[in-house]
């Protein structure tokens, strides 16, 4: 069998990639061949159009919407989360195998080789596995949290810079473009700051826009902004960006189902839709839907502002929890998601929540990899070796660095590492630290409000998380068998 595939995860740094490395072994052990796209953050390279063509089956395994889906065109699909290919890729096979031997007699035509194929985009989702709403909604909403996530980067530690720079006075300073000093560190501080802040304001339009973008393709995208930027002048925020998005999505995909005639066909995707998409969104969102959710946002932001003690240490627990739980899967993101979407709001609780949820994620990988470092006879040779790798993972805030423990022993792992990593989010809570960052782990620490007690919190998670493994370890199973002398010596170090 032969199969193409494309791997997809919202921050497209870990996920994407272990899944497709779990799709090419898992091929390679069955003796079929897989080509892998990987749509990660640093981009990717199209699979060439005959290896589409040549393909018996296409998996999609992506938490987020796959761009140019039409290439697959009246090929079989099997659509799954990135989680699901790097746990059970043999499994994902096994159903693309299954969904090949499905397809109609005749209907095995590559993408775009008809005139019909290409009018009928439909064709590229008959035969498709585990595509429920949910997961369709997931991916939406996924995708436009994505694409804001370097914007967040790019203006959350521009702020942060300005603040060190020119501490928290410097957003009084006048517009650059009147005054700037380039020998004046102040000045700098003022432009970091200014650029920073322009960023921010993209937020909630990207999160709108790619969120219909998803749905809908690309003439979403200008009905998307439309209403983005409507959310945040009527003050709706981020909810109200999620809102508009999926507004501006099924808009859209409403107006293609129209029939028109073939002359007018040409303009619709660029002319006709974003306009009527445009005016559709941006009156329901200036009129009837804006100001409901701009009441909500205001109660968030007023319940988050709120938050202190005991309350604030609770929700920094549970955000904690879920961030180890899965390790990079749906609950983690939805932890995530949230903390991103409260930088938006710009309140110093918004600021806490991720600093909590960034010090908690890296909370797994480093206690794994001290506990495998300090009792390493009660691991296999396979996880002392990730164990190395996990320390910088952990550093890292890539939290799917625990994942090969939590795969071999899920029972003892994750309830440790839910420990810990509920343990640092409380702290963390409790200390105030801060964090505009919504990225980089322990090498964004100069930018962190705080940063002494943040390192404290997250010290003290990795410790009680180690512990806890180490201990669970110890419960009902025996030391793992160490190779023997002239074993252990052809194991790399």
């Amino acid at each position: 069998m032969k199969y193409v595939a494309v791997t997809a995860c919202p921050t497209g740094i870990a996920h994407t990639y272990m899944a497709a490395e779990a799709l090419e072994q898992a091929a390679k052990a069955a003796g079929d061949e897989v080509l892998v796209e990987t749509q990660g953050s640093a981009g990717s390279t199209p699979l060439p159009a005959a290896d589409i063509a040549a393909a018996d089956a296409v998996i999609f395994a992506a938490d987020v919407g796959v761009r140019d889906r039409e290439r697959f065109a009246g090929k079989p699909v099997v659509e799954a989360s990135v989680k699901q290919a790097i746990n059970d890729a043999a499994g994902l096979l096994g159903r693309a195998k299954d969904a090949a031997a499905e397809q109609p007699a005749g209907a095995h035509e590559p993408a775009g080789a008809s005139e019909s194929a290409a009018e009928e985009p439909e064709l590229a989702s008959k035969v498709v596995a585990g595509t429920g709403f949910g997961t369709r909604l997931r991916q939406w909403l996924m995708t436009g949290v994505s694409y804001m996530i370097p914007f967040v980067a790019a203006g959350g530690l521009l702020i942060a810079l300005s603040f060190a720079l020119g501490g928290y006075q410097i957003t009084d300073a006048p517009p650059v473009t009147d005054t700037f000093d380039a020998a004046s560190l102040v000045s700098w501080a003022a432009l970091f700051n200014q650029i920073g802040t322009l960023a921010f304001e993209f937020l909630v339009p990207v999160l709108a826009g790619f969120i219909a973008f998803a749905i809908a393709d690309r003439p979403a995208i200008a009905p998307g902004f439309v209403g983005g930027a409507v959310a945040v002048t009527v003050g709706a925020g981020f909810l109200g960006g999620l809102v508009a998005g999926l507004l501006a999505g099924a808009v859209i995909a409403g107006l293609k189902r129209i029939k028109v005639p073939r002359g007018v066909a040409g303009i619709m995707p660029v002319v006709v839709l974003p306009l009527l998409g445009s005016l559709v969104v941006g009156a329901l969102m200036f009129v009837l839907i804006g100001k409901p959710i701009a009441l909500a946002m205001t109660a968030l932001t007023g319940w988050l502002t709120g938050l202190s003690g005991a309350n604030a240490a609770l929700l920094g627990a549970l955000l904690g929890a879920m961030i180890a739980f899965d390790m990079g899967g749906p609950i983690n993101k939805v932890a995530y998601t949230f903390a991103v979407g409260g930088l938006s709001i710009g309140a110093t609780a918004s600021l806490e929540i991720m600093a909590a949820v960034m010090a908690a994620g890296m909370v797994p990988p480093l206690a794994l990899a001290l506990a495998s470092a300090v009792r390493g006879k009660l691991f296999t040779p396979a996880e002392r070796a990730s164990g190395r790798a996990a320390w910088l993972l952990g550093a890292s805030f890539i939290t799917e660095g625990a994942i090969p423990f939590a795969a071999g022993d899920p029972l003892r792992v994750i309830p440790s590492i839910v420990i810990g990593s509920a343990t640092t989010g409380a702290l963390s809570m409790t200390f105030g630290a801060t964090l505009r960052a919504p990225h980089g782990g322990i090498f964004v620490t100069p930018l962190v409000g705080n940063p002494l007690a943040y390192l404290a919190a997250i010290v003290i998670g990795v410790v009680v998380a180690a512990l806890a493994v180490l201990f669970a370890k110890q419960l009902g199973r025996p030391a793992v068998e160490q190779p023997a002398p002239e074993a252990a010596a052809a194991v790399p170090a």
